[in-house]
């Protein structure tokens, strides 16, 4: 930027006192050179260099040859760039205040092109109802700039094309010696074309709507056949009764189905494989690496799930945390790319993508692919924050099974590194916190690159209108299993304590249970907040404790690194923000320690889903404070689904909570600050929902 461009603030020069100082007088240096003029700028206008010298009648400055000056800043070359420029008084014109806007234009952008049209120097001063513009330079320049500002002001405009003497086009221009000068870079020809060029066809998107259906079917109308159907029915399963069916299930944690179809008649649902070998029979290497990783029997998402991915049927499979949902679409996953009558080597990209909402879950997805190894089928972990270059050559070294976190996969997309028209398997893992986390709008670009006649997976713990509204979308005709209830549940065979207390009191009760720990106790620590889980980490550290901490602040290596600490019990104390809440699978766990509440209910579910998990039983303490109370009601019928024992005072937090949200309803929407309002202390409803002055 020039140094001038500095005195304009919002467009508008700023007035400076003149200096009345001596002129400054030009020194010739030692190792200057001789040929052209070489101009050194000075803060107050004064320049050096130049054989001959012209005294500005406005200014009173020593200027080089060809230069104007003004008071308030350096000089600039006359319009025509002569040697010998008449410096002319300044020009005045009076601008009404509304009209300024013009002249200076967005930030001084106008001014300062007016200026590099004319060769002249502008300066304005504004008053109260009028604006005074004053014009320096050569007569010629000043003559041009006046013109061109009575053009802005009556309504017209300028192009610029150049600086002095390279030509200018305005409106209103009538030859002159613009033209003399070489005229515009542009023809008067292509002005005008570059005018009258019709406008760009605007996208009818009412027709692109209503023709979806066909564009689609243009789009994918070269697909290579896909095969869905490889499931075999076990003879000792096609005996089973409906009434031995419905039993099997009502004992196994009382698995529900259904069929979503939405036309025609509904489809008779695949009875549940009770053992490994009812369901991979024909498929001795699953067998094989069951066998080797020692499971005695399916769980019962997996008993019901396996029959209806193996017969091509798209699923929703709603569980608990901890209940096996990643075997439960993996095993088919691996069955389905094999059967496929594209070869690999022809495919152009891989068959199989599982989309899952952070890093920790995405490695361990990955971690279970390689267990379970089949036809030497390789995976792949995309991620944010991993090192993108290296996911990039190992996608385009060929892959066949794609695990990826929605950003990072949705960036490789867009770049058209990645061909997702090869995958005819999908996999959306714990969709309910992909929504929770605002994933939408990257799944659904990511969808729109997958063919529609895919077979397609949807996990959840829970089952809010967003994940139904997505599972309408991205599924065709799914069916449904859902183990236990659709109503929120935490496992049963955690058990779940819920403390009452201060907020000033939760670091005395964390620390008191750390010191009755045994030691081969392992402790998971959620709070609400990264700093948090800094300062309680920092605070152990300091006490001699090992511990590690997980949030998303922390570098991916850091973050791996405690991880694979608190799993292989280097330390036995994490802590987590919710980012461990999902798909942190460390069968060790023996307690969970809730230090803040959750921000909803669905949270608390998952974080104690951590511990308790593959049959084992665990334990989940809790801190509520009255900051929280808006949480009790909904924690109560969690509490007593799963048979635990909720605090009085817990009763009478959630009771008071209602009352007051009564008390709301009753009196009607408030204004804030007025007459009847909620008074002092009322912070747009923030301090009404943390309990303050409402009984405790």
């Amino acid at each position: 930027m020039s140094d001038w461009e500095d005195e304009y603030e919002d467009g508008v020069a700023i007035q400076k006192p003149t200096s009345n100082s001596a002129p400054t007088e030009s020194k010739s240096q030692p190792n200057e050179s001789p040929k052209g003029n070489v101009y050194f700028g000075g803060k107050n206008g004064a320049r050096f260099g130049g054989p001959r010298e012209c005294r500005a009648r406005h200014g009173g400055e020593v200027m080089s040859e060809g230069w104007t000056a003004d008071s308030r800043g350096p000089p600039r070359r006359g319009a025509h760039g002569d040697k010998k420029s008449d410096c002319s008084p300044p020009v005045t014109m009076a601008v009404a205040i509304s009209l300024v806007g013009r002249v200076i234009g967005r930030g001084g952008a106008k001014i300062r092109e007016l200026e590099e049209c004319s060769g002249a120097r502008i300066k304005i001063n504004k008053g109260d109802y009028d604006g005074e513009v004053l014009i320096f330079g050569t007569s010629a320049a000043q003559q041009k700039a006046k013109e061109m500002i009575e053009e802005l002001v009556t309504g017209g405009s300028f192009q610029f094309h150049g600086g002095p003497g390279k030509g200018v086009d305005y409106h209103g221009e009538k030859g002159g010696d613009a033209g003399a000068r070489g005229g515009s870079v542009w023809s008067t020809a292509a002005v005008q074309a570059a005018n009258t060029a019709p406008p760009r066809e605007s996208i009818d998107w009412s027709d692109i709507r209503e023709n979806k259906e066909k564009y689609a079917a243009l789009k994918w109308k070269d697909l290579p056949p896909m095969k869905k159907q490889f499931y075999t029915e076990a003879e000792s399963v096609s005996r089973l009764t409906e009434e031995e069916v419905c039993q099997w299930r009502k004992e196994n944690n009382n698995i529900f189905v259904d069929d979503l179809k939405e036309e025609g008649e509904k489809r008779p649902f695949p009875n549940p494989c009770r053992t490994f070998l009812e369901a991979f029979e024909p498929y001795p290497e699953i067998m094989e690496n069951i066998e080797h990783v020692g499971f005695v029997k399916p769980t019962p998402i997996q008993s019901q799930a396996w029959p209806v991915l193996l017969s091509g049927e798209d699923l929703i499979a709603i569980a608990q945390t901890g209940t096996g949902k990643t075997l439960a679409y993996l095993l088919p996953g691996f069955i389905h790319m094999e059967g496929q009558p594209v070869p690999r080597a022809e495919r152009g990209g891989p068959g199989m993508l599982v989309l899952t909402p952070t890093r920790e879950l995405a490695l361990q997805i990955e971690a279970e692919c390689k267990k379970y190894r089949f036809k030497s089928y390789n995976s792949v972990c995309i991620y944010g924050g991993g090192d993108r270059r290296g996911q990039i050559n190992l996608v385009k070294g060929g892959v066949d099974i794609v695990i990826a976190t929605p950003g990072r996969l949705n960036d490789l997309q867009m770049n058209e590194l990645i061909n997702l028209s090869s995958i005819t398997y999908l996999v959306l893992d714990e969709a309910d916190r992909m929504l929770d986390m605002g994933f939408e709008p990257q799944i659904m670009k990511i969808l729109i690159d997958i063919r529609p006649d895919r077979q397609t997976v949807m996990t959840s713990a829970t089952w809010p209108t967003g994940v139904r509204r997505l599972a309408k979308s991205y599924l065709k005709n799914p069916m449904m299993v859902y183990v236990g209830t659709l109503d929120l549940a935490a496992v049963n065979t955690v058990q779940q304590t819920v403390l009452i207390v201060c907020e000033e009191e939760k670091k005395a009760y964390l620390f008191d249970f750390i010191r009755n720990m045994q030691p081969e106790d392992k402790v998971l620590i959620f709070v609400g907040k990264k700093l948090m889980a800094d300062d309680l980490s920092s605070d152990m550290c300091l006490q001699g404790m090992a511990v590690q901490s997980l949030h998303g602040d922390r570098e991916q290596c850091d973050r791996e690194a405690a991880l694979k600490d608190f799993k292989e019990s280097r330390v036995r104390i994490l802590v987590a923000t919710d980012l461990a809440s999902r798909g942190l699978d460390v069968h060790d766990i023996t307690h969970v320690f809730n230090f803040d509440f959750p921000r909803n209910i669905e949270e608390y579910v998952h974080r104690v889903g951590r511990t308790g998990r593959a049959g084992r039983s665990g334990a989940a303490v809790t801190l509520v404070t009255r900051e929280n109370w808006r949480m009790a009601p909904e924690l109560i019928p969690i509490l007593e689904r799963a048979g635990q024992e909720v605090p009085e005072e817990l009763v009478l937090m959630a009771e008071r909570y209602e009352k007051h949200k009564r008390d709301r309803e009753a009196e009607g929407p408030r204004g804030r600050g007025g007459g009847g309002g909620w008074g002092r202390g009322d912070r747009g409803g923030r301090d009404r929902d943390r309990g303050q002055n409402w009984g405790f």
